[in-house]
This record gives C-alpha cells, structure tokens and sequence, in this order.
C-alpha cells in the first residue's frame, strides 16, 4: 500500500495540530505556588510567603 504525499501530509499535519495547540497552553515564566500572587503589596517589594506541608506524590521519582 503506497501513501501518497498529500495522504502524507494529511497524516503529518494531524499529528503536529495537537501538539501545537498544547504547547501554546500554561504560563510562560517561574514557577510559583498557587496563591503566590498578591495585590495587596506594592510591585517589586518581598512578602514572606506561607510555608506548606511537603506531602510526597506517586510521580514525585519521575520528576
């Protein structure tokens, strides 16, 4: 069975759309726990942040 190019470039095409789609999702930038951001203080100044309890993950190795 022989593919033609454009069934080809179809099939490379369907392939790269999601691939796309989900590198263009999330944030660009550190990252930061949720509930880091605050209004309140004024840019470029430290606000000590709250410590959270560090619970280990199934994934926690692959990572």
């Amino acid at each position: 069975m022989t593919m033609t190019f454009t069934k080809a470039a179809r099939l490379v095409l369907l392939l790269a759309i999601p691939g796309l789609v989900l590198t263009g999702c999330g944030r660009k930038g550190d990252l930061e726990r949720p509930g880091a951001m605050s209004t309140t203080a004024p840019a470029g100044t430290a606000k000590p942040q709250q410590t959270a309890v560090d619970r280990p993950f199934l994934l926690d190795p692959l990572l």
